[in-house]
């Protein structure tokens, strides 16, 4: 059997062997870097050693080896041999982890002046000896594939189902080049995603195919759920589905069925209305009386008899549409029609997790467990779509080879994020050669747009050197530098814009790359901050992962966990469009709910599915802190942790991660002594009391109890157990605070702190590399220089974009 083009002639060596030509094929960019003239002067601004001795070198010595850490033996005064090792006590000291608790530590004086003096030291030694660190080479990850095929392609596919997931670094980040490892199962996937991404945009896929969309078994159905669907609807979905070509297409309705896989709500009668681009096409009939049906009782034996099982497959055969579709993406509506009466009984409680994730009564509202979508049947043509008017920019004439060359070369450039040479067009014409034979001139252009979707190239981020760079620290070129740039506002390729402004070597004026970032920043594409940074940096992705006990919290839905994501996604945007500073992101007096979510937060007089900005007035929530998505993931399916949201304030907010738990630490007691029922402030008393435990949650279990007023899920409450919440928490330090307005002042006094972690976080996933200690430097700098701006997002932003790390990288080439 003949293969096509890209099969045959780029397999999955092919495409190693490829690839390994492009890293190999390195030519000459910019001119390295001028490094910092000013060394470190003698004993100029150097840690006070004294202090050192006293505190510090009493455990960290040559003979106790603490840590395997050894500070008797390094000179304050010539902090650039030991950078990496002063870093690390920078970083213990701020944090307030050493000296430990219970040992003799210096005046909060004399701390910051040691603190100050070593970071002038760090930041000279890093002048002297400037490096930027050297990313390896950057795979596009799933969501950066995704992306640059829609600005490339002006065609929105799915990810999830052509790639698989990507791997995560230490920080949760999974853009992070190191973990971006190529197998040859991801690139036969590469592969088959550019070949059905090819057939979409050209318009040639004229198979059928069936494609499922499933609704979460835990979703309620009883009122609005999204914004497109009409008022006055219930339950249901809202579908983006590509349609390849002009056909008849066949849209498939399956609905929810109970924990005994019965079809709910068929006593009475509901129409189920089918919307394409929110003009109705059918409307079905579902359940009621009517001739077959089982009678209204539904009691006795009848329920899960052999006819009330003909009937329920008879219902699903009947909810079947076919009606003619344009190519190109549209929406399908699926919703009920909302009755004006509600039920006068009380209606079973509704169950939690799977197994239990409905209801067992049959005579609740039905609901929409999937969607099929079959077709094209009898297609008509590839129709005019977004893709082909982005991809077809010229007619063809005579043999079509200009026009092709033409096409190839405008999507090449986008796709390679550079200027395209003569070697280039050249492959890809024979491309589109071979493929024009078989089927014409569109079936050639197919070919060779494959060939670029599997393009080293393409797939790669690679940043080239040559001999003239060997070891040293260069800057890189104006094309590479938009890539870096379109990558970390976008998440996806360089627009026309921006690349033109690169390929004339603009962007290595200061004014047009800071007009170039706001005008980014300014464009929609960068929600990818809110929904890649954000969303990684704070765990979000875990609460899809979350399942609160269904005893304990039989409230808890899928509806409320969408709630909480689009909550803190709303906020994060919010912060990120008005340009606040980051700090508020601990203090903002104001959220985004929609009634599920206030009915959940007790905030009174908002109705219907529709997020609003509320203002929080009371005091109990306000910033990330009071988000149930936050206040979920760190706790256990039955209880709160303490521990867990005290980790993550000092992991995620300060940046200063407590050290790993030593090993066999006794599990936390499920009951206080005698097996009385104790809060679990009491409990944890109980296990600080080991030697081996209490270092560590001395500083993290005081933060995590002034959380204490919110539940496993979020919600207010007083009481823990029959016990009043003790939310009063006391640090090592001494410092006290009460709640979450005492804990919020507490972070707010450590606004710089925050604002450098924020930074260090945003750094790391700007560079698509963990952050190394030569970083750190260039981390207090931008920090350092936003600060007159009061952190602002822009501010920090434009210092990321604008830092050594960001510009320049150091040679591999020695």
């Amino acid at each position: 059997m003949r293969k096509s083009g890209v099969v045959a002639s780029l397999s999955v060596v092919g495409l190693v062997v490829a690839w390994a030509a492009a890293v190999g094929g390195a030519a000459t960019i910019s001119a390295a870097a001028d490094a910092g003239q000013s060394g470190l002067r003698s004993n100029e601004a150097a840690p006070d050693r004294a202090l050192l001795d006293r505190y510090c070198v009493t455990c960290h010595n040559a003979r106790l080896r603490t840590a395997g850490l050894t500070l008797d033996d390094i000179d304050p005064g010539n902090v650039g041999a030991h950078a990496e090792t002063w870093e690390k006590v920078l970083r213990k000291i701020r944090a307030g982890q050493m000296p430990p608790v219970g040992r003799p530590r210096p005046e909060a004086a004399s701390s910051a002046a040691f603190m100050r003096a070593l970071e002038t030291s760090l930041e000279r030694a890093a002048d002297a000896a400037p490096n930027p660190g050297r990313p390896t080479v950057h795979r596009l990850n799933r969501t950066e594939y995704a992306n640059s095929v829609r600005d490339m392609l002006a065609l929105d596919i799915d990810g999830h189902s052509l790639l698989p997931a990507d791997d995560t670094d230490a920080h949760g980040f999974d853009n992070n080049a190191d973990v971006l490892t190529v197998s040859p199962v991801l690139a036969a996937r590469y592969l088959s995603a550019a070949r059905k991404i090819a057939r979409l945009a050209v318009g040639r896929s004229t198979a059928t195919t069936i494609e499922t969309y499933r609704l979460a078994r835990e979703l309620i159905q009883d009122d609005r759920l999204d914004e497109r669907l009409p008022f006055g609807s219930r339950g249901g979905t809202v579908i983006d589905h590509y349609f390849p070509v002009d056909g008849d297409y066949v849209v498939k309705i399956r609905l929810q069925t109970n924990n005994f896989n019965y079809i709910k709500g068929l006593a009475d009668p509901h129409d189920l209305e089918v919307r394409l681009d929110r003009r109705r096409v059918k409307v079905f009939e579902v359940g009621g009386k009517k001739e077959g049906a089982p009678p209204a009782s539904w009691g006795g034996t009848l329920y899960g008899s052999p006819e009330w099982e003909q009937y329920a497959l008879q219902m699903h055969d009947d909810l079947e549409v076919r009606f003619p579709v344009g190519a190109g993406e549209h929406e399908i509506g699926i919703s009920f029609v909302r009755k004006a009466w509600e039920h006068e009984d009380v209606l079973q409680p509704r169950q939690g997790a799977w197994p239990l994730s409905n209801d067992e009564m049959f005579d609740s509202n039905p609901g929409v467990d999937s969607v099929i979508v079959e077709g094209p049947h009898s297609p008509a043509g590839p129709g005019d779509t977004p893709a082909r008017r982005k991809l077809f920019t010229c007619t063809p004439r005579g043999t079509g080879d200009a026009c092709a060359r033409n096409i190839l070369s405008a999507m090449a450039r986008r796709a390679y994020r550079r200027p395209i040479n003569d070697r280039d067009v050249q492959t890809l014409m024979a491309f589109y050669d071979r493929g024009r034979k078989n089927g014409g001139f569109e079936a050639g252009i197919q070919q060779g747009l494959e060939r670029i979707l599997v393009s080293p190239d393409f797939l790669f981020r690679i940043e080239q050197e040559s001999t003239d760079t060997a070891g040293k620290a260069y800057r890189l070129t104006d094309v590479e530098l938009a890539s870096r740039l379109s990558f970390f506002l976008w998440s996806s390729i360089p627009d026309d814009e921006l690349l033109a402004a690169a390929e004339r070597g603009k962007l290595k004026d200061a004014a047009v790359l800071e007009q170039q970032v706001r005008r980014m920043l300014a464009d929609r594409r960068s929600k990818a901050l809110v929904e890649n940074f954000a969303g990684q940096w704070l765990v979000l992705k875990n609460i899809r992962n979350v399942s609160p006990d269904a005893d304990l919290f039989p409230d808890f839905d899928e509806n409320l966990r969408d709630a909480f994501l689009q909550e803190t996604a709303l906020f994060f945007e919010s912060q990120l469009r008005e340009d606040r500073s980051v700090v508020d992101l601990l203090s903002a007096d104001y959220t985004f709910v929609n009634e599920r979510l206030a009915r959940h937060y007790g905030i009174p007089n908002v109705y219907g599915d529709r997020f609003r900005r509320v203002a929080l007035t009371d005091g109990r929530r306000g910033g990330l802190l009071g988000q149930g998505s936050l206040l979920t993931v760190t706790s256990y399916p039955n209880r709160t942790s303490p521990v867990l949201r005290g980790k993550w304030l000092l992991e995620t907010i300060l940046g200063t991660p407590p050290p790993p738990p030593p090993p066999d630490v006794p599990a936390l007691q499920d009951r206080g002594e005698g097996g009385k029922i104790a809060s679990v402030r009491e409990r944890l008393e109980a296990h600080r009391k080991n030697p081996a435990c209490s270092g560590c949650h001395a500083v993290m279990d005081p933060l995590g109890f002034a959380l204490e007023n919110f539940d496993p899920i979020g919600r207010w409450r007083t009481e823990d157990s029959g016990t009043p919440v003790d939310a009063s928490g006391t640090l090592p330090s001494g410092a006290a605070f009460q709640g979450m307005p005492g804990l919020r002042g507490l972070l707010l006094q450590q606004r710089d702190q925050f604002a450098t972690n924020v930074t260090e976080q945003l750094l790391g996933y700007a560079l698509g590399r963990g952050i190394e200690y030569y970083d750190l430097p260039s981390v207090r700098r931008i920090a350092r220089g936003a600060a007159p701006q009061d952190y602002r997002w822009s501010s920090i932003i434009l210092g990321i974009v604008k830092s050594g790390p960001f510009q320049m990288r150091s040679s591999s080439i020695e």
